[in-house]
């Protein structure tokens, strides 16, 4: 028995020496520590067939890291295509169709359905024929709440959109974590309404989450580059809703209890770094700190009509102390292969710093 047993040790002895070396997979500074994924608008991935496989590899390299990074959450900030609705092709900036493309986006995010909760912020793009003429979107269609068994666990709240259909696009999930208690992140459609403001501030300054740390994300609020100034109107026929200055306003000054917004949307297509982010902080009502984060990649793999952003995302590490979160600016596909792997990381002040929240 012990002679047939040594050609099936020396099989399976090969294949463990033969294993893929992942130069991709990463680690957390901490091991006590969490991570959220931040995706940055995934539009300029999905209009070109050819840029597709990028969005996918950044999901395999997601669904390869849950347990090394203990990701609890993928946060996207929205423009999942580049035209909700829309036959005619204009070559210039696309090849795709719009059924094409929430096709590939939605087989793309497949990759961690049933894995890990992803909470999207649905973009101008996703709306209307063009860009937001309407409130027409196929995002209800295409992300229902049943394909993804995680957000049954974490999914607390949800407020119809503006057509009146059930939708994640304005929801709230509870992450749970032994340091940190309970994270509450709040979705919100583009140019979001005031009844959809409204029922953020309610649900975060509610008894119910009065110790949870809570993070809104909405599409479209910070302008790009060192200026960081917020948005004072988004020129989109879609109304009645709010821009950035008066989200801040309405929702992020009056609220108790929100300690980090998160959005997209801006850059100028130069491929600059610092001019597709943006980061400031400012004191709520209450003297609080509230953190603003605007991140949007697609125009950094060679501008708009680029490879739709490199692989760029956000590792957001939530340190067990419970108030700190270190961000990492990283990409999968510099970090796959050995020969780009010292591209992979952005060490810059503005793509690497930490977050102290109150």
């Amino acid at each position: 028995m012990k002679y047939l047993l040594l050609p099936i040790f020396a099989i399976f002895l090969s294949i463990q020496l033969n294993a893929q070396h992942r130069a991709d997979q990463q680690k957390l500074t901490d091991p006590d520590a969490f991570s959220m994924i931040l995706l940055g608008d995934p539009q300029g991935y999905v209009k070109y067939d050819i840029n597709q496989p990028i969005l996918d590899l950044c999901m395999r390299w997601i669904a390869d890291n849950i347990e090394p990074l203990n990701i609890k959450a993928v946060l996207c900030t929205g423009d999942l295509v580049e035209q909700n609705e829309n036959i005619i092709m204009n070559r210039k900036m696309l090849n795709q169709t719009s059924r094409q493309m929430w096709t590939a986006v939605s087989n793309s995010f497949s990759i961690i359905d049933n894995k890990v909760p992803y909470m999207v912020s649905p973009g101008n793009h996703d709306y209307g024929y063009q860009k937001s003429e309407n409130s027409m979107t196929r995002f209800p269609e295409y992300f229902p709440f049943e394909r993804n068994d995680t957000w049954r666990e974490t999914c607390v709240s949800a407020l119809p959109n503006r057509n009146g259909i059930p939708s994640l696009e304005n929801a709230a999930f509870e992450i749970k974590d032994p340091n940190w208690g309970s994270v509450l992140v709040i979705t919100s459609e583009f140019h979001p309404r005031d009844e959809v403001l409204e029922w953020a501030q309610k649900l975060a300054d509610s008894e119910k989450y009065a110790e949870s740390k809570v993070i809104f994300m909405t599409h479209g609020y910070l302008r790009e580059g060192k200026s960081a100034e917020r948005i004072t109107k988004d020129n989109y026929a879609i109304e009645p809703g709010n821009a950035g200055i008066e989200i801040w306003e309405k929702l992020l000054k009056s609220s108790k209890n929100i300690d980090l917004l998160i959005c997209g949307h801006t850059g100028n297509g130069n491929g600059d770094f610092q001019e597709n982010v943006a980061y400031r902080v400012d004191k709520n009502s209450s003297g609080k700190n509230v953190h603003q984060m605007m991140f949007n990649v697609q125009t950094l793999g060679g501008g708009w009509e680029g490879n739709g952003g490199d692989g760029w995302l956000r590792i957001l590490e939530f340190m067990p102390d419970g108030k700190t979160v270190k961000v990492r600016t990283y990409s999968p596909l510099f970090g796959i292969s050995p020969s780009t792997k010292h591209l992979a990381h952005r060490t810059a002040p503005y793509d690497q710093f930490d977050l102290v929240l109150d």
